[in-house]
């Protein structure tokens, strides 16, 4: 695997999701993979499980790691070609991503969506950027529109948990009072689109996400109609894709609550986190024998592990 962008860079999910369980049971297995290579982790935004899980990771498969803030630990970087650089952006991507290349084996980035321009944020500037000039490989920490170690890890958990050969699967919108990105709600659906599973999202009108993650899931606008018989519930809020970024709705009856957990199957809660209780979901689905927020958390690190030992594998065949 050359870079880890999205599912698209993976040859074989199925694979990759054994690995981080194989990664599990013996984290140290790989240690002399990543002998004498640096990996370097650039955040563009907060992070606490990413950051940690993929420093953990790294670590497990003998990496050395650096870890920066830009714009804090370093120059604001400019990622427009052909600028007239006279803003507060002190330094171009062409040569901060050829010289932190020059330093390190593989980069890691996290980026989020800026909410205000949805083509410039679905173009993936700054991964492109990077992927363009660093000359290495270009690891997603979370970008405007994925986050796939996160699916990853979502993965991984439900092939732990599930105890249905082809589960029920419910992505649900959460009430939310500031506009949050699409990106892990994409994510998440289009690696559930590569899994053995009934796929169903719901959410209110107007919180459509875009038709290709998505793929072949069911969309249903009544929360309690799709959480019947479900086996996982995974958690989110985003805001509009069609009316990009707005906060449409701030409908607290989405909340997930005993109430709406007991219309499934015996059903598994999910969510990325961090999450803000009894507004997104209610403390006693959060604290009771349902939720699987830190075991899917947990697995985040194995997630990373699987997913750069691959990009270490590809480096091996080059």
């Amino acid at each position: 695997m050359n870079h880890f962008l999205s599912i698209h860079d993976v040859a074989d999910v199925h694979q990759l999701i054994t690995s981080g369980i194989i990664a599990k049971r013996n984290p140290f297995s790989d240690q002399q993979m990543g002998r004498n290579k640096t990996i370097g982790l650039l955040f563009f935004n907060s992070s606490l499980r990413t950051r940690i899980s993929t420093q953990k990771a790294a670590q497990n498969l003998g990496l050395n790691v650096i870890v920066m803030n830009v714009g804090q630990d370093s120059w604001g970087l400019e990622m427009e070609e052909g600028v007239v650089m006279n803003g507060n952006k002190a330094e171009h991507v062409k040569e901060a991503a050829a010289v932190i290349g020059s330093y390190c084996d593989i980069i890691g980035i996290r980026s989020f969506a800026e909410l205000q321009d949805r083509d410039k944020d679905y173009a993936e500037l700054v991964f492109q950027q990077f992927k363009k000039y660093a000359n290495v490989p270009i690891v997603n920490l979370e970008s405007a529109t994925r986050h796939p170690l996160q699916s990853l890890a979502d993965c991984i958990t439900i092939e732990e948990f599930k105890v249905k050969k082809r589960p029920k699967v419910v992505l649900t919108w959460l009430p939310h009072f500031k506009a949050l990105p699409q990106a892990v709600a994409n994510s998440f659906c289009e690696w559930m689109n590569h899994m053995d599973v009934e796929l169903v999202v719901t959410h209110p009108e107007g919180y459509d996400l875009a038709p290709q993650f998505v793929g072949n899931a069911q969309v249903v606008y009544d929360q309690d109609k799709a959480l019947e018989g479900a086996d996982f519930v995974y958690g989110k809020n985003w805001s509009s894709y069609q009316e990009y970024g707005r906060v449409l709705s701030q409908d607290p009856s989405w909340m997930l609550t005993e109430a709406k957990m007991a219309l499934t199957d015996n059903g598994k809660f999910m969510h990325c986190l961090p999450l803000r209780r009894n507004m997104k979901v209610a403390d006693e689905v959060l604290d009771g024998p349902r939720s699987l927020v830190i075991e899917q958390a947990a697995n985040r690190e194995w997630a990373a592990q699987a997913a750069l030992k691959e990009v270490l594998l590809g480096m091996l065949e080059e």
